[in-house]
């Protein structure tokens, strides 16, 4: 799982082409109906992963989704809601980018090593 931030008025689709430049050869790109769009779709293909994203109501095409694999987009939403279980990061107490980024990494190294505790 990659983290970065974006400008808060900006569309989350500005972001992909820098989030899969930093993972090396995806092989599947799982994603909510939010990022639906034929630019996000060819750069997906583009880097050599298949693009697990469902169609939005507007298209008169519709694309079929491994449910199995789409299920699996989950685990980052349930990332999400615990993330917001901790006060710095649900209020954005900081006004630099630099230090909500950094609450936003310490929060989630938290949560990473303690589901790793409980998996030993």
């Amino acid at each position: 799982m990659r983290i970065i931030l974006s400008a808060g008025q900006s569309s989350d689709m500005t972001a992909v082409p820098e989030l899969l430049a930093g993972v090396p050869n995806p092989a599947t790109v799982i994603a909510d109906k939010g990022y639906d769009s034929n630019a996000v779709l060819d750069l997906i293909r583009a880097s050599g992963a298949v693009p697990s994203i469902p169609s939005t109501s507007q298209r008169k095409v519709r694309r079929s989704v491994d449910t199995a694999i789409y299920r699996q987009r989950n685990q980052a939403e349930r990332f999400f809601c615990r993330i917001k279980q901790f006060r710095r990061v649900a209020t954005r107490f900081d006004k630099l980018a630099r230090n909500f980024l950094a609450a936003v990494m310490l929060a989630s190294t938290r949560l990473w090593l303690r589901n790793y505790e409980s998996a030993l």
